[in-house]
């Protein structure tokens, strides 16, 4: 990886037994820890900071500012003095996707924290003897002496396309829960990512909209020529509207596409210029320009651009991921009704849902795909009873930090989303602005109860800040009601001569037969060709990522070779 944060609990000796300083570009000692950092970025207002002083070592890793009345010069500097003067208040107060880690010589302590919404992941390990920690899975994984498999974790993968909660596919490698911190000998929760809602004199709408504005103004100074991942949707063109100077605007699909056409003229609007990066191999291809970035845990085919990055030409890059969770309810179960033979969702909040109903549905979970991967596979699991028992422990896990099912749904969604690659890797190319972290909208998302984070309220606000921002709608939904938009797309699938919506995302199965992928990838395993291309992609992701660790030889992956993962 170009970007990377390296650390151990102890001195710089200990550091060196298992990274050499010379592979970071900082190496920064305290009285407990000491932790590497390598970012070319580094000391970039709004990045990656370290400071070491009479008073202990702070790093600060990947996006952060700091308070407007604080001096921003050096992020890492503000934190750790803030942190010697106030406690936790300090990391209440940081704002952005990090890690942070400090070292305080007046508090005497030391430890790793993420931001409230774990976007930057933190994996560690006691194997050595001593705790580890890194930003690279399989950096931190070097270190395990005789790593064993993490049996549950690899079947969540294989299943749901992302593994559950704290664990990794092995069983010495943990990563940080959601808004934590880690220490030398334990793992404390902190307390910035929990629900409070407010009922009363909190305008959701006039909150949001302020709250967007200077969330975008404090991202418009990152530096040098910037670019968007633009889509046709809502999300990402509330960027475009308000930051002046973003030069590119960049799309995954054929140039005759709905969503391309309908990204180029919201470019056009906002007077950027914009590329359409047609869909061919490199779009599904799982090489290194992507597994890396899955540590292991979701899948790679979320990093849609990464096969085009050399051809992206900006030094900041700007996306809209998760806005559709934290301000338009991604993960809440709404009422349906019957269209015409589909559950289509309505306005309304279902009153009474089934959590883990929910969560299979918006993890994307195919109950047939799992039986025909279970007949192919050596892991003897009945699916349906595994994926609904996973589930509804790691709700139970995130309950505590809801006052009611439907936020401890979009919790759980949160500390797992599967998405999360997509910025791994762009973080790791360019510097990159993570605007649904920022803490003020997080705040809005835990204060805005259920019934008021929807698509309406969303499209309130931007229009607040723009007025103009849907001249020119998203292909696929013409109307403001989703019911409206369901029916007309139903009718255009079933009508002829009239042209149907396409979706947003290039179809993987077409692309996957073109390339050739089955010839390609499992000549071996001639046995998972039945199997959709979205689960033969995710066997691909997990045996390649561990093949990262040592080579093609390395032992942990006995149990992960061809011969003993798929059956005959």
């Amino acid at each position: 990886m170009n970007r990377e944060l390296f650390g151990v609990f102890g001195d710089r000796e200990r550091f060196e037994r298992f990274r050499s300083s010379d592979e970071f570009d900082a190496v920064c000692s305290g009285p407990q820890l000491t932790v590497g950092i390598r970012d070319s970025d580094l000391g970039t207002p709004g990045w990656s900071a370290r400071y070491s002083g009479d008073g202990g070592c702070c790093v600060v890793w990947g996006e952060a500012y700091v308070p407007d009345d604080a001096d921003a010069s050096n992020a890492a500097r503000w934190l750790l003095e803030r942190y010697a003067a106030a406690g936790r208040d300090a990391l209440r107060a940081l704002n952005g996707s990090y890690l942070a880690v400090i070292d305080c010589e007046s508090t005497a302590e030391a430890f790793v924290a993420t931001d409230p919404v774990r976007s930057r992941e933190c994996f560690y390990t006691d194997d050595p003897g001593v705790r580890i920690f890194g930003t690279d899975a399989a950096a931190v994984g070097r270190t395990i002496t005789d790593p064993t498999p993490d049996r549950n974790g690899i079947l969540e993968y294989l299943h749901l396309g992302v593994i559950l909660g704290e664990k990794t596919a092995v069983e010495q490698l943990r990563r940080l829960p959601i808004d934590s911190r880690l220490a030398a000998d334990e793992v404390d929760s902190l307390d910035r990512f929990v629900y409070r809602p407010a009922y009363e004199g909190f305008d959701y709408v006039d909150e949001l909209a302020g709250r967007l504005e200077r969330a975008l103004r404090r991202r418009a100074t990152l530096p040098g020529r910037k670019g968007v991942l633009l889509s046709a949707g809502y999300d990402s063109r509330i960027i475009l509207s308000r930051i002046d100077d973003i030069e590119h605007s960049y799309t995954v699909g054929s140039p005759d596409a709905q969503e391309v056409a309908g990204a180029k003229r919201v470019a056009a609007q906002y007077d950027s210029d914009h590329t359409a990066f047609p869909p061919d191999e490199r779009y599904l291809r799982p090489d290194e320009s992507k597994l890396r970035y899955s540590q292991g845990i979701k899948e790679s085919l979320h990093i849609h651009h990464a096969g085009y990055t050399d051809e992206i030409d900006v030094d900041t890059m700007y996306h809209g991921l998760l806005c559709d969770t934290f301000f338009r309810g991604h993960f809440t179960a709404s009422e349906t009704v019957d269209v015409l033979g589909k559950r289509v969702p309505v306005s309304h909040l279902d009153p009474d849902p089934n959590p883990v109903e929910t969560l299979l549905e918006k993890f994307g979970y195919s109950r047939e795909a799992s039986l025909e991967l279970i007949e192919r596979t050596t892991f003897d699991v009945d699916p349906e009873s595994f994926v609904r028992d996973a589930i509804a422990d790691e709700f139970d896990a995130r309950r505590a930090r809801a006052d009611g099912v439907q936020n401890a749904l979009a919790c759980c969604g949160i500390a797992n989303q599967p998405s999360i690659p997509f910025h791994n890797h762009l973080s790791d190319q360019f510097v990159t602005s993570f605007l649904a972290t920022d803490r003020e909208l997080l705040e809005w998302h835990l204060r805005a109860p259920p019934e008021h984070r929807t698509t309406e309220t969303f499209l309130r606000a931007c229009k607040r800040l723009d007025d103009d921002i849907l001249r020119h709608r998203p292909p696929d939904r013409p109307h403001d009601s989703t019911l409206l938009n369901e029916v007309e797309g139903f009718v255009r699938r079933k009508t002829p001569f009239l042209t149907a919506f396409e979706p947003p995302w290039p179809d993987r199965e077409t692309l996957f037969d073109r390339y050739d992928f089955d010839q390609r990838l499992f000549a071996d395993l001639e046995h998972v060709s039945p199997l959709p291309p979205r689960h033969k992609l995710r066997i691909v992701d997990l045996r390649r990522w561990l093949e990262s660790w040592d080579g093609p030889d390395a032992h942990v992956l006995g149990w992960l070779r061809a011969e003993e993962l798929v059956t005959a």
